[in-house]
């Protein structure tokens, strides 16, 4: 969408961070869009976007570092409020005269605040002469502030902590805001959105669903649109939202690649066969798809194969039905965000399977990506504004490439086949125990280790069965769901008894932090 559907837009310019996207939830919370860019992209994003205010994040690298990331000047010299992070309270200071040095006094983790002076930053929250709980984590501090800036907090290790220039409306702060570990971090982004911005916060579902269809209406006039329907929730309130704007224009599409969830299929066609009325066609491309992957180990070879046999097929059913304009898909902000690398870095492989970038150009058809400014929250609040019924909406994420990475090391038939079985168990045992809701996403990984067992009066040589679960918010971070060990042991009993193929379960209690690929 331009900025002309989001008029009231802060723009989040990213140096790197592992919690930029904290900042844009904390943002949208309030009932403010927000859109993050990399800092390499902020310039052009500022004058297309026409920010109401900016936000400067935090990063790993420090500003006394030749080519060090750097804001655009015209975001301090367009008299819009701007709010620095971490680095971004460094790099607002070092570009404005200020000065920032390397080395002084580390601090990392929680710390404490002493609130020195009131300032709008603060107003309703925190009161001169409090002391308050903060999440820090630099190694720079800044050590002179620019002319025009007070000080309104400080810590043991950062004596400009908080500071404030309120005729320009620059605020920065050392510590972040945006982490649960800051207990009042998300009132101080309200009140700069609200409080110093003057934004109404009238960002809603419904607005952005109104939006939307109308933005689809106008991208895709009288042509014709195929979905590509996974059967989660992405590809689904992708594919209502399209209805709702251009009716029969719209086909959706549901390849069975073969790496599917047991009955995923048919549980999917039954669904929108019965309930909606949307036209469904199913293709079978088992054959194809683990043909092509049959024996390959390498997870990037393994997604972009799956991405480029998805457009084969979508091309070859589009020539069907007389030829497509345009391919519908459910891409998120996230996977916008994991397929950009912002500063560099390896994030650009995690979304590869997504055709985030756009199609080959051989494909006359165009994308639709209706979702790609939301969070996964945020698709489940629109998936109940478009009457997707509860149970649906709740259901744990699947993604794009299924059990192929889920299924680490080579690929084979057998073992896609015991990975589907496992995976059955073990989320029938999440529901019977009642924990599927609690539960963000939990799945089965077949590991490429074989060991020795004893079952019965006989010596197994099989496969190793990992679980995970996770809880979280929006997917771009997770933590591991806390089970109790009665539970593992009967779902674990169950996978070992079942599972011809697997004579041994672990439980994964790993995290995740925002980027990290999901298991491979």
């Amino acid at each position: 969408m331009t900025s002309e559907a989001h008029p009231d837009t802060v723009l989040i310019i990213d140096f790197g961070s592992q919690v930029t996207q904290l900042i844009a939830r904390r943002v949208r919370e309030a009932g403010v869009y927000s859109e993050i860019v990399p800092f390499q992209l902020a310039e052009e994003a500022f004058g297309r976007i026409a920010p109401k205010a900016v936000i400067l994040s935090g990063s790993p690298a420090s500003t006394t570092e030749m080519g060090s990331p750097r804001a655009p000047q015209i975001v301090f010299e367009a008299g819009i409020p701007v709010l620095g992070i971490c680095y971004g309270e460094q790099t607002m200071c070092d570009q404005l005269g200020g000065k920032v040095e390397a080395g002084h006094h580390r601090e990392f983790g929680r710390a404490f605040l002493d609130i020195e002076d009131d300032c709008a930053l603060f107003d309703g929250v925190w009161a001169k002469g409090t002391r308050h709980q903060v999440w820090m984590s630099h190694g720079d501090r800044v050590t002179a502030i620019p002319e025009g800036f007070r000080v309104v907090g400080t810590s043991t290790g950062a004596p400009f902590a908080a500071i404030a220039d309120d005729k320009r409306r620059f605020y920065a702060v050392q510590f972040h805001p945006e982490v649960v570990h800051t207990p009042d971090g998300a009132k101080l982004l309200t009140n700069f959105v609200h409080k110093i911005a003057g934004l109404a916060g009238d960002w809603t579902m419904a607005a952005y669903r109104e939006q939307a269809v109308q933005a689809i209406r106008d991208q895709v006039g009288d042509g014709k649109v195929i979905c590509a329907l996974s059967g989660g929730v992405d590809s689904s309130v992708a594919a209502l939202l399209i209805h709702e704007a251009v009716g029969d224009q719209l086909t959706c599409i549901l390849v069975d690649h073969g790496l599917m969830r047991k009955n995923e299929a048919a549980d999917v066609v039954a669904m929108f066969r019965e309930h909606y009325n949307l036209p469904l066609i199913l293709v079978n491309a088992q054959d194809r798809f683990i043909g092509a992957l049959e024996g390959e180990s390498d997870p990037e070879k393994k997604r972009k194969t799956i991405g480029r046999l998805f457009i084969e097929v979508f091309e070859e059913e589009a020539k069907k039905l007389g030829g497509a304009d345009f391919l519908a898909q459910g891409t998120l902000y996230p996977d916008v965000i994991e397929s950009v690398s912002f500063t560099g870095g390896p994030s650009v492989t995690i979304k590869s399977h997504h055709n985030v970038g756009g199609l080959p150009e051989r494909m006359n058809m165009k994308l639709v990506e209706p979702l790609r400014e939301l969070f996964k929250d945020e698709v489940r609040v629109l998936g109940k504004e478009l009457g997707l019924p509860e149970h649906f909406i709740g259901r744990h994420p699947f993604p794009g490439p299924g059990l192929a990475i889920r299924c680490p090391g080579g690929i084979t038939r057998e073992k896609l086949e015991i990975l589907r079985e496992a995976d059955a168990i073990y989320l029938d045992e999440i529901r019977k125990a009642g924990l599927y809701d609690a539960i963000w996403q939990a799945f089965a990984v077949l590991l490429p280790v074989q060991t020795v067992g004893v079952m019965g009066d006989g010596r197994t040589y099989e496969f190793v069965c990992a679980l995970r679960a996770v809880t979280s918010v929006d997917g771009m971070t997770a933590d591991f769901y806390h089970y109790d060990m009665e539970f593992l042991g009967r779902a674990a009993t169950r996978i070992i008894n079942e599972v011809k193929g697997v004579n041994r379960v672990v439980y994964d209690v790993t995290s995740k932090p925002p980027g990290t690929i999901e298991w491979e």
